[in-house]
């Protein structure tokens, strides 16, 4: 088994007589940065021993947590006898596919059984990666789909009002005002031939037209014809006044 190059204890001393200061605890939401030691990984194998010692030098180690502890004591940092026993922020290998990836997971323990995951950092071919939490995956891809959608209505209006357009001779000139037609709402059309259905039902009948006068003889249908026919038919033609100067009579 390869030897685990073990970082120095926190509580040891320094040429100073003081404990060495304590890097401050990673942010939250750190995806868009990358960590890659190439020189460490030129000199140690990356497995399932050593991955831990290798993300303890990224800044996305949290040196408050319970597997620092383990180290200090050269336990291996992974190790669940122990974490279980413990209480507080820790780190778990959840996934692993030697030597290409490793997936680690920061998790809140609060008994033995009662853990509360908190974020998910992956190991890529050496290089260490925070994975985003889902709601920003879900925030990301929605704007995303947003972004088409309007973009895809933007151009569709704008193809539409090009539809049935006709430049004219002076395009620099305005072009007048269309007169807006006038629709027809067949609904409210309908509702009014009801209306007028019902209160031609509540009138009563037209009456009867009063009879003629007592000697009054209504013309017959050919004597009514023959007089429009006389109505319809143009003037008479005068000789002298139509017929032009050169064939007037003579007095």
């Amino acid at each position: 088994m390869a030897t685990t190059p073990m970082m120095p204890p926190m509580g040891n001393p320094n040429f100073d007589g003081g404990a060495p200061p304590q890097p401050p605890q990673p942010g939250t939401d750190m995806t868009g940065i990358c960590f890659r030691d190439q020189l460490w990984l030129n000199t140690y194998p990356l497995d399932r021993n050593l991955v831990f010692d290798y993300f303890a030098l990224s800044p996305f180690y949290d040196w408050t947590c319970n597997n620092e502890q383990l180290r200090s004591r050269a336990i291996h940092p992974l190790d669940i006898s122990h974490l279980s026993k413990m209480t507080g922020s820790e780190y778990t290998l959840s996934e692993v596919m030697e030597p290409h990836l490793f997936v680690i997971r920061k998790q809140k323990r609060d008994s033995p059984e009662k853990v509360t995951p908190m974020l998910t950092y992956y190991i890529l071919d050496g290089s260490i990666y925070q994975a985003p939490q889902l709601c920003n995956v879900f925030a990301g891809r929605l704007g995303r789909a947003l972004y088409h959608i309007s973009k895809a209505f933007s151009s569709a209006a704008s193809k539409l009002e090009k539809t049935g357009y006709v430049a004219g001779e002076n395009e620099s000139e305005a072009s007048e005002p269309k007169p807006v037609k006038e629709t027809i709402d067949f609904k409210e059309l309908k509702r009014v031939d009801h209306i007028l259905a019902s209160l031609q039902r509540k009138l009563p009948p037209v009456p009867p037209p009063p009879p003629f006068p007592e000697g009054y003889a209504p013309p017959s249908t050919a004597e009514a014809s023959e007089n429009q026919q006389a109505e319809t038919q143009l003037p008479p033609v005068d000789p002298i006044i139509d017929q032009g100067p050169s064939k007037r009579m003579k007095v």
